[in-house]
């Protein structure tokens, strides 16, 4: 598949397969900012052009890094994801970055997100069958990372920083999708031929991808282990969809909290998932969900807040090190 030497950074995961339909090469701007040399460097320069402290890191960072990366167009998920993100792409707009905006319907109404999807096919000069085909052709790469998924919760090959970093980067495919089938190939085969190893506690990680680092080697030193990253996996688009339509529509990220509870619950029975991190981020309005996440689950849950990049405190490392041993004694009783 050729690529375009045309860079169009996005905000948020949206129907990439629209953009490389057109040759256009997308970029996931988180992506972009978390695995910078210095991404709390791009938070403080954010503050320095006048973002507040009290606005979400991964805005500030998504801000900073668009310049830093010298990106002319990005494609702002207005509906969807981050509110901040309607603000955040006129502040782009004004510094002369060309914006184009795409809305989940928060009503998951089908025609709406077909006129969203259409929308951005004009602005892209792209047909339906030239996106359909790039669709079927990346229903090939998506079985992949379902079976590195597989092999993390059902073999114990894969570890969950391992999905994690596959699953995240399924957003925008690292901008080239052939060679990040490569990459999966190779993984795959290093995967499989690895004992398994399976945790005696098992994690399921909820929430939007850690804005920290060493989070699940953390986990692993622990003796335990994540076998489910929801939001991450959500990325892969894991569904068995007849079209293009009914994979957007089945991603629960972008929609009310129902899609996601099924999902985790789903997960938790498929997977034996002995406890739940629920990772939150600071000023994001998505910390509200942890009530109704908290009531609706049957599993024990730790919330975790995060703010700006860096590593794991010893404050988060001690409640990880409680929750994991209260999971110990829950499961084994004296044991232990």
């Amino acid at each position: 598949m050729s690529m375009h030497n045309r860079i169009v950074g996005i905000t948020a995961t949206l129907p990439a397969e629209i953009l490389f339909a057109a040759g256009v090469r997308p970029v996931d701007l988180n992506n972009l900012f978390i695995t910078d040399s210095a991404p709390n460097n791009l938070v403080s320069r954010a503050e320095v052009h006048g973002f507040s402290h009290n606005i979400c890191s991964w805005i500030k960072g998504i801000y900073s890094v668009v310049f830093a990366k010298d990106i002319k167009e990005v494609i702002a998920v207005t509906g969807g994801d981050c509110s901040n993100t309607i603000a955040l792409s006129e502040v782009l707009h004004h510094a002369g970055i060309n914006v184009t905006a795409f809305e989940y319907p928060q009503d998951k109404n089908r025609d709406r997100l077909i006129a969203q999807m259409e929308k951005l096919q004009k602005s892209l000069s792209v047909t339906w069958p030239e996106t359909k085909a790039v669709w079927s052709r990346f229903k090939q790469i998506r079985n992949k990372l379902k079976r590195l998924d597989r092999l993390t919760w059902e073999k114990g090959k894969v570890t969950g920083y391992e999905n994690h970093l596959f699953l995240v980067q399924s957003s925008d495919f690292n901008g080239d999708p052939d060679t990040f089938e490569k990459e999966i190939d190779s993984f795959l085969r290093e995967a499989e031929a690895r004992e398994p190893k399976s945790p005696d506690i098992k994690l399921g990680y909820l929430g939007v991808p850690p804005i920290f680092s060493g989070f699940y080697e953390l986990i692993d030193s622990l003796g335990a282990g994540v076998v489910f990253n929801e939001v991450q996996r959500q990325f892969s688009m894991p569904f068995d969809c007849n079209n293009i339509v009914d994979q957007y529509l089945t991603y629960t990220y972008p929609y009310d909290i129902n899609g996601r509870l099924r999902d985790i619950q789903a997960a938790i029975k498929e997977r034996n998932i002995d406890g739940l991190i629920h990772y939150t981020q600071t000023f994001c309005y998505r910390q509200i969900y942890d009530i109704i996440i908290r009531k609706e689950i049957n599993i024990p849950v730790l919330t975790l807040e995060g703010d700006r990049p860096g590593p794991v405190d010893s404050r988060i490392t001690l409640r990880i090190e409680t929750f994991i041993e209260m999971l110990r004694q829950r499961k084994y009783g004296d044991i232990f």
